[in-house]
């Protein structure tokens, strides 16, 4: 026998499926007083009646939260009690990847109700123009949930609610997750990260955020717009967040190369002894990728691949083929200008088949655009020989320049013990690569030293890889002195960071022990087992533990960023938050909605990254997650320097996406041109050679006779080299082996 209120709990939750507080004491006296003075109503009145109170009990007591409030009677309903919240039902989903039906599923009404819902969902998704992507965010699974674990009745917030005390809420919320960011800092140290950029409204915002292996926090923003952005106040402002976050946590400041950041990172560094300033590597590695890019051959390569891709992106019909031909877009939009460009080039590298197949396929011989004058030069480059070696060696001097930028814009896995080893190695791979040319060789090696010298030969990379048991040993085998150049840079790292002349010695002796694999912390084979196996925050935390002193000063260094992405990420929220139509947010709630939005992100990313473990797929911080048409690679309008215009993730509700108008936007431009295109029927073979297709840019260009020689001068060089290429490696490129495309970039 089932008992009365066993049974009455039951039935209500199986009629409403939501969570209830059942007063039993005034349904039973209400029953009791319905007795002594109304007659009994009939079997199905009655019935009524008890679904009438039962759902009124449901609206007026619902529980949110597994925990009753003050002012609730009694006990939770059986269903309150083995309910689970709506953010441990999608973590147990995301754990366990189940697609067992639930007691939830089992009482539903059918397919007919779910269909009805996904239709008002994709309603509000379409009719608000909701970017798409919003439905892998974790957040959307959890509201979900939420809404659907409380039932019918709900009813959504006002314009205020939303815009004042839910933001209040939520900022408050957001807050307590920066506790676990605390504990992180006291154990690893941390790096303050800094960046300035002005919205649509010519305000000068300033970020701070700090980072450490629990993640990237965003600290504040400061509106600096009736301030002098001087190096006196960019350190006042510095140390303000230093401060608030603890001296005795933050190792470094990490800022872009600007004059001003500069001066403010010695001013830093002399108000505090144990603290250094590091330039951002992927600056860096942006800027080296330029120089990269301006020298001759290379940049009449990324011309001419612009050209063609151009082309390609401005007419919907060769759009499609291109598409169909390459099975995606060409275009590889990057977190940079010069990324993008080196990116978009590796594309076409690996589409280089397709690409051809493109201009001598059937649709395009019968199509308008293969006797347009566009048309020709972009199918000269795209059947020229020349161009695909100019454009393998350009290749082999940014490819590993590309994937050091990857491991230094990298925030899954600290980039310090890395970046050092990575661009030696990037070094050593462009050296053997350009071997066959060496006076482009001396070119690229001049700008790769003058930058490494000058801005990224920091100590702290040196003492990173130093205590990098993963790249050091193998290092100290091959190269003694280079070894011993690292050790220097690990003394000079442990003097300014520890005080203590004592606590100096007991560290100096367990690098040695260290550096030796001596002493009973280094010594173990399991130790030097794992070196390479075990990442090395892992690796200390394993076999450091003899060694304490050594071991807590070394989570402090190789848990280090080199990079101030996180800011530029911040400023995509910014960006996304602060669109055109939103251009009068007062800076105070754009702060507070930029705060909520960059960490809870953050802490659902790395959720993600944790649950997976290292079976999960890590992303590519070289690549943005939305294809973007603002891209010089796509409209030869666009100036390329807006890159946060390129990484507005809210992409779907600006006016920046018009892929479906380009076929009617180049239709427009061609009607209203007062130049009309020239059009022509070819009467002889087109050559296939450089110097044809810098002919056929010549005449669209109009150059001036000065740089129509050089040009000329040029397209010889490259068909001497192509000539010369030819016969000592059979066509394979300047180092007479094959190039090989690392596709992990793309």
């Amino acid at each position: 026998m089932v008992p009365e209120v066993v049974s009455k709990d039951m039935y209500a939750y199986l009629k409403r499926n939501t969570r209830l507080v059942l007063s039993v004491e005034s349904e039973e006296g209400g029953q009791e007083h319905g007795d002594a003075t109304e007659p009994e109503p009939s079997s199905g009145t009655k019935h009524k009646q008890a679904k009438k109170k039962a759902t009124q009990a449901a609206i007026s007591s619902f529980v949110v939260s597994a925990h009753p409030t003050q002012n609730q009677k009694s006990g939770k309903s059986v269903a309150a009690m083995f309910c689970k919240t709506p953010e441990e039902v999608v973590a147990d989903r995301h754990k366990n990847k189940t697609t067992q039906s639930t007691l939830e599923a089992c009482t539903k009404k059918g397919k007919e109700a779910k269909q009805i819902v996904n239709d008002h969902v994709a309603d509000f998704l379409y009719e608000n123009k909701i970017p798409l992507h919003v439905v892998n965010s974790r957040s959307w699974e959890v509201m979900l949930e939420s809404i659907g674990q409380f039932g019918p009745g709900y009813r959504g917030p006002s314009y205020h609610d939303v815009r004042v005390p839910w933001l209040d809420r939520a900022v408050d919320r957001t807050t307590t997750l920066r506790s676990k960011h605390e504990q992180a800092w006291k154990e690893y140290g941390c790096s303050i990260m800094s960046d300035a950029w002005t919205d649509t409204r010519q305000r000068h915002l300033i970020n701070f955020l700090a980072n450490s292996p629990a993640g990237t926090f965003f600290l504040a923003s400061v509106d600096a717009s009736i301030e002098i952005a001087s190096a006196e106040l960019l350190a006042d402002l510095l140390e303000k967040q230093i401060d608030s976050v603890g001296r005795e946590h933050v190792v470094q400041i990490v800022t872009d190369n600007g004059s001003n950041f500069k001066a403010a990172g010695r001013a830093l560094v002399k108000r505090i002894p144990h603290l250094f300033w590091t330039p951002c590597a992927a600056h860096c590695l942006d800027l080296l990728l330029e120089d990269i890019g301006k020298i001759k051959e290379f940049n009449d390569c990324i011309t001419m691949a612009k050209r063609v891709s151009r082309f390609l992106y401005k007419h919907g019909r060769l759009h499609s083929l291109m598409r169909e031909k390459l099975g995606g877009d060409l275009v590889r939009p990057g977190i940079t200008r010069f990324a993008t460009s080196f990116l978009t080039l590796a594309s076409m590298q690996k589409h280089k088949n397709g690409l051809r197949s493109l201009f001598i396929c059937d649709e395009w011989q019968h199509s308008k655009f293969s006797t347009s004058q566009e048309g020709t030069q972009a199918e000269n480059i795209v059947l020229s020989v020349g161009f695909w070696q100019n454009l393998e060696n350009c290749l082999r001097a940014s490819q590993p320049l590309l994937i050091a930028l990857r491991i230094a814009d990298g925030d899954e896995t600290p980039a310090a013990p890395e970046i050092m080893a990575a661009m030696g190695k990037a070094r050593d791979t462009i050296q053997e690569a350009l071997k066959g040319k060496p006076r482009l060789l001396k070119e690229v090696l001049a700008r790769f030293d003058k930058r490494w010298d000058q801005q990224m030969k920091q100590p702290l990379y040196g003492a990173a890889l130093f205590l990098n048991p993963g790249k050091f040993f193998s290092i100290r085998e091959k190269d003694k002195k280079q070894a011993g150049i690292l050790r220097s840079m690990f003394n000079d790292v442990m003097w300014k960071m520890i005080s203590d002349e004592e606590e100096q010695t007991k560290i100096s002796n367990q690098a040695d022990d260290y550096e030796r694999s001596e002493g009973e912390a280094f010594s173990k084979p399991g130790a030097i087992r794992d070196r390479e196996r075990k990442n090395p925050i892992l690796w200390w935390g394993a076999y450091g533990g003899l060694a304490y002193e050594l071991q807590s000063l070394a989570k402090r260094i190789i848990s280090l960023c080199c990079s101030a992405s996180g800011c530029e990420r911040n400023w995509s929220d910014f960006a996304a938050i602060h669109t055109k139509k939103r251009n009068r947010l007062e800076h105070k709630r754009l702060n507070k909605l930029a705060y909520v939005s960059y960490n809870r992100k953050m802490d659902n990313r790395f959720t993600n990254i944790r649950e997976l473990g290292s079976k999960g797929k890590r992303s590519n911080p070289l690549l943005l997650e939305e294809f973007t048409w603002q891209n010089e690679w796509v409209e030869e309008e666009s100036d390329g320097d807006n890159i946060w215009d390129a990484v507005d993730e809210a992409l779907g509700a600006s006016q920046g996406l018009r892929g479906r108008n380009l076929p009617r936007i180049a239709a427009a431009a061609g009607s209203s041109s007062q130049t009309q295109t020239q059009t022509y029927v070819r009467t002889r073979k087109r050559p296939r050679n450089a110097a044809a297709t810098a002919q056929d840019i010549r005449e669209e260009d109009d150059n001036s006779p000065a740089e129509d020689e050089q040009e000329q001068e040029t397209a010889r060089q490259t068909n001497d080299d192509e000539d010369e290429g030819g016969q000592e490696s059979g066509g394979r490129g300047a180092a007479g082996d094959e190039f090989q495309l690392d596709e992990d970039l793309l």
